[in-house]
């Protein structure tokens, strides 16, 4: 029997509700801002609905766990309190990982989910580092809206993506986390190596006062 609509609205926007899950709440909530926890929610969110297009079963294909933590911890390299010593997207999965095991996650599930997050920014390399890779990369192009590519955007329908922004809304993320990948790059060079996204974001700011990503979302589906 299909569920009511208000079921399907819960079952969208649930969370792991497990002991690791609620662990990794409560790093992430106190050391991002609001904007940046909600994307990084909504990334967990969206990357449910592309295992679920692409025919992955959880508990199969893929541990729920695992896929939550990788997308709620992979803008963990610009939380307030990291020691920002090297590119955002390695310092998240070196702290996301460390996390993990210092929990009793094994090694291996770790390093899955450091992978995941330290290639989440590299199209055409987290899609060929397994299922885990692939989902936390198109449910964080799918928040982008389009401009980070990926070729899920319309996994997400229209009645979906406002229940999911009604329980995490965007509060101008596009701004937020780019305000927060360049202020962490320019703390040291080592954080923004050319042609990477922290190193890019940094000079087009510099540059131009606006990156182009700013740019491109600003006509994206979610329009910031």
């Amino acid at each position: 029997m299909t569920g009511s609509p208000h079921e399907a609205a819960i079952d969208l926007i649930s969370l792991p509700g497990t002991p690791l899950a609620d662990a990794v709440v409560n790093l992430i909530r106190p050391v991002e801002t609001p904007s940046v926890f909600n994307h990084s929610v909504r990334s967990y969110l969206f990357a449910r609905l592309v295992a679920g297009r692409l025919g992955l079963a959880v508990g199969h294909d893929y541990h729920d766990d695992l896929l939550f933590a990788a997308c709620a911890m992979h803008d963990l390299g610009v939380a307030s309190d990291g020691p920002h010593s090297h590119r955002f997207e390695v310092e998240g999965a070196d702290r996301a990982a460390a996390f993990l095991i210092e929990r009793g996650v094994p090694a291996a599930d770790a390093d899955r989910v450091w992978q995941a997050i330290a290639l989440h920014t590299s199209p055409g390399i987290a899609e060929r580092h397994g299922t885990l890779c692939v989902l936390v990369r198109e449910g964080v192009a799918l928040d982008f809206g389009g401009p980070l590519g990926g070729g899920h955007i319309d996994a997400v329908t229209d009645e979906q993506a406002d229940a999911v922004h009604a329980a995490y809304p965007r509060l101008d993320m596009i701004r937020s986390l780019t305000d927060a990948i360049v202020a962490q790059a320019a703390k040291n060079p080592a954080n923004a190596p050319r042609y990477t996204i922290p190193g890019e974001f940094l000079r087009e700011r510099e540059t131009y006062g606006r990156t182009r990503m700013e740019h491109a979302c600003s006509s994206s589906r979610w329009g910031d």
